[in-house]
């Protein structure tokens, strides 16, 4: 269940430990490197977006050398915002090489035919182009906008984003957690509509973000965080990751609301693993989002449960990562709070059940207090209170039966309760760019 309240920044403190105070002091100072992004215009925002990972040559090429030289992708988007026209930011974030497009086009999908191999609407392809030319060169690290294309985009819409991907670069920029198939076919087919004999593969390939230039103003709420936020467990093409349920919430209350999920499966607040840590990536896939209003972060498991894994933890590595933890959670809200944005936290859900981290009593103990941390008076914009939400009242450290899917992910049941519990009215809420004194620890 979510908190409510509408804490005041920087109260509370008094009754933290002192190792969290100190923690959070020196979390102030956390800079972490990250790669620029392009400047979005004010009138776009986010109806779409994922997260950035570096895939690996052997991984990126192991039998489908052929399709990322000389191809055309149709990578299926869902967007969450109408609007008359749009735009397509394309990536080579961790290329190493050049990446090299010939065309690029855009076009609406008929409606349910988003699960298997897609069909254009008659009339809706639109070409793209990257100031005023159809092919791009995208050198190592950079990412471009298209152009803006005039395209009647509905809600809960089902866009096709076709790339003739002429060289990739062995390096691939990707996010393999798509739920949904991209397709494949040879050769330029981006400005036709029948891909007959186009293949299936999974993932989004070098598409970064998706804009839409909307009919009214409204608020942006970026989900960043693990794989229970990238829905793993959820099925292709089903659409059932909590930020889709409550995007479909927010259209059925008649709520004008975008929501963009840049989740990664396995991330960690503190560490790179599965792609960047939350930390190195929290303004490129949160603050960075066009016309961002509100940013809610669900991290730490993947914190907690490496650090004991098949490892021996004592009391005094266990209490240096919660402090990291707490002192990160404040940096990032600091960050936050001079762009003007939410940030709203959602508590750690119970892992007890895992059998990939095994947690005992010592580690159910950190998260507990991890929570108690996220809960604080004075903390954060908002609280979400998900551990509440999906715990086992007669074992608090397990996820309810209904709602568990594997002892660490929510079921579908579970996924759809987190939405309805979201508590939408703070979306009608700003949270003004304010300054903030930096503390560093090491002065």
């Amino acid at each position: 269940m979510p908190s409510s309240r509408r804490p005041t920044r920087g109260r509370g403190l008094q009754a933290l430990p002192l190792t969290l105070i100190a923690a959070l002091l020196a979390g102030c100072s956390v800079h972490p490197q990250r790669p620029q992004t392009p400047t979005a215009g004010a009138d776009w925002v986010a109806a779409w977006g994922s997260a950035q990972l570096e895939q690996a040559p052997a991984a990126a090429n192991a039998g489908t050398a052929q399709t990322l030289r000389d191809v055309s992708l149709r990578q299926v988007v869902r967007t969450t915002v109408d609007g008359d026209s749009l735009r397509v930011r394309v990536s080579n974030l961790f290329g190493r090489e050049p990446l090299q497009l010939g065309a690029a086009s855009v076009a609406l999908l008929q409606p349910g035919s988003a699960s298997g191999q897609p069909a254009l609407q008659a009339g809706s392809l639109r070409p793209l182009s990257f100031e005023g030319r159809r092919e791009l060169s995208l050198a190592p690290g950079a990412e471009a906008w298209s152009d803006p294309v005039t395209l009647a985009v509905p809600r809960l819409a089902d866009v096709a984003v076709q790339l003739h991907v002429v060289a990739a670069p062995a390096w691939a920029t990707v996010h393999p957690g798509s739920r949904i198939s991209s397709w494949t076919a040879p050769g330029n087919r981006v400005d036709a509509d029948d891909w007959a004999d186009a293949t299936p593969r999974d993932g989004w390939w070098h598409l970064a973000a998706v804009d839409v230039r909307p009919r009214q103003p409204q608020p942006v709420l970026v989900a960043i965080g693990d794989s229970i936020t990238d829905g793993y467990g959820v099925p292709p093409g089903s659409y059932q990751r909590w930020t889709d349920a409550l995007a479909r919430r927010l259209a059925a209350q008649g709520m004008a609301a975008a929501v963009v999920n840049t989740g990664i499966g396995g991330n960690r607040l503190l560490q790179d693993g599965l792609g960047p840590s939350v930390l190195a990536r929290f303004e490129r896939d949160a603050l960075a989002r066009s016309g961002v209003t509100h940013v809610v972060l669900l991290a730490g498991v993947n914190d907690l449960g490496t650090s004991h894994r098949q490892r021996t933890t004592t009391p005094a590595s266990r209490e240096a990562l919660l402090n990291q933890l707490a002192g990160n959670l404040s940096a990032l809200e600091q960050r936050a709070a001079e762009r003007g944005v939410c940030l709203l936290v959602a508590t750690v859900m119970p892992y007890g059940g895992s059998g990939y981290y095994q947690p005992q009593p010592e580690n159910e103990a950190d998260r507990q207090t991890l929570n108690a941390f996220i809960r604080r008076p004075g903390g954060f914009d908002g609280v979400v209170d998900f551990d509440a939400l999906t715990r086992d009242p007669a074992r608090p450290s397990h996820l309810k039966a209904g709602l568990d899917n594997d002892g660490l992910h929510p079921s579908m049941a579970g996924y759809q309760a987190m939405a309805d519990a979201f508590p939408v009215e703070w979306l009608d809420r700003r949270c003004p760019a304010r300054k903030t004194v930096r503390i560093d620890s090491q002065k």
